[in-house]
């Protein structure tokens, strides 16, 4: 079980689920009415997914500027799903 943190699989496998989730989020939105677009799913999970990759970066070992790097990456992903969200309201 430590192997399955130590190596990162299982933030591989979150990501695999959160990939998932996007793609039935997608699938399910024109059935439901329409409250979510492609892009804003993307931009719901893309923070999530830079944050996932930076933990799966620390648990390998990573550089600190690699981790520093993709923590940067996921603010400017939620900053992108704010100025999404608050710019698709009808």
């Amino acid at each position: 079980m430590s192997t399955l943190f130590t190596s990162g699989i299982v933030i591989d496998i979150i990501l695999l689920l959160m990939i998932v989730e996007g793609w039935v989020l997608i699938r399910l939105t024109p059935r439901s009415g329409g409250a979510l677009s492609p892009r804003a799913v993307v931009a719901l999970l893309l923070p999530g997914a830079f944050l996932m990759l930076a933990v799966r970066a620390a648990l390998i070992g990573a550089p600190w500027f690699l981790v520093a790097l993709i923590l940067a990456l996921s603010f400017v992903a939620h900053m992108a799903d704010i100025y999404i969200r608050l710019t698709d309201r009808p």
